[in-house]
């Protein structure tokens, strides 16, 4: 019995090691938006965002409260609303100023992370490392809104049909609201539909240097997109690189340049032109192509 029971040990310490290197080997095949988006609690470790906006995952991440006194967190049933703490810092920051703007309670918040970050199972290419959150265009007239309400309630496009100026939805407030996210020092640039910047910068006075940071993006009419730099201590982040387009000519975007969204932008494509190869999309991202320490925070109990 002794040299069965010696033989045995050994041979389940193979069988457990063979069972581990099965299931990394599982999970190094499955795609990483599956494995990110069956996670429904942050990891336990210290914050940090790991990688770049697209190809990422953030340890520590916490959980934006689903109601508070100037802020709603909206779809609820996405369990989106995790981010670095830096991140849930500034929106409960800007919620607080902007709930002083007339017209505006507060903020409806969209999308921010999954739990534990990474590519997400539907939408968004970023929004991996718990540093981009999407703001409604809706201003807020109440915010006890039931759990029912934020499923089933809609934002409003603040740009015209053909794309080209904003619409009857737009209010100066919109404005302010802006420049309040974006003069944060938190923030790295805010995406939003260039009909907006065009309006703003057409009619921002004082100060402009806000608008420096106010990028023209496809989309982004129901909503706009806050992007933080890299926080202290996220030594494996990386802040993107400026825009030549977004921001030239003097510095804030609001040269001729901007005009390129609204006018050769927008004009169809030339059938006869080279094709270019197709960017893979994040949704197609196994484990093996984000940062190594994505796998430590995916396993993170």
């Amino acid at each position: 019995m002794m040299f069965k029971s010696y033989l045995l040990k050994p041979l389940a310490t193979c069988v457990a090691l063979m069972s581990i290197a099965l299931a990394s080997s599982a999970d190094a095949q499955t795609k990483a938006n599956k494995l990110f988006g069956k996670e429904s609690r942050g990891s336990q470790q210290s914050e940090q965002s790991i990688g770049f906006y697209s190809k990422g995952c953030v340890a520590g991440a916490e959980q934006l409260p689903q109601t508070g006194k100037t802020w709603q967190a909206m779809r609820l049933s996405r369990n989106r609303n995790w981010g670095h703490p830096e991140m849930i810092d500034y929106l409960k920051d800007i919620s607080r100023k902007v709930a002083k703007v007339p017209g505006w309670k507060g903020l409806y918040i969209g999308d921010i992370s999954q739990p534990r970050g990474g590519p997400m199972t539907s939408g968004h290419a970023s929004h991996q490392m718990g540093l981009d959150a999407d703001i409604w265009m809706l201003p807020p007239k109440r915010l006890n809104l039931s759990r029912a309400e934020r499923e089933s309630l809609s934002s409003i496009s603040i740009r015209s049909k053909n794309q080209k100026l904003v619409n009857d939805n737009w209010r100066a407030s919109h404005m302010q609201v802006m420049k309040i996210a974006a003069s944060d020092k938190r923030v790295d640039r805010i995406f939003v539909t260039a009909p907006a910047k065009i309006f703003m910068c057409a009619h921002a006075t004082g100060d402009r240097s806000w608008l420096r940071k106010i990028r023209p993006f496809w989309g982004h009419h129901y909503h706009f997109h806050v992007r933080l730099k890299c926080p202290k201590g996220s030594k494996r982040c990386r802040t993107q690189k400026p825009s030549v387009r977004q921001i030239s000519g003097n510095g804030i975007g609001c040269d001729e340049t901007l005009r390129w969204w609204v006018t050769d932008a927008l004009k169809p494509a030339d059938p006869n032109a080279p094709k270019s190869k197709p960017r893979r999309h994040p949704r197609d991202y196994t484990m093996k192509d984000l940062p190594s320490q994505c796998s430590t925070v995916l396993k993170s109990r």
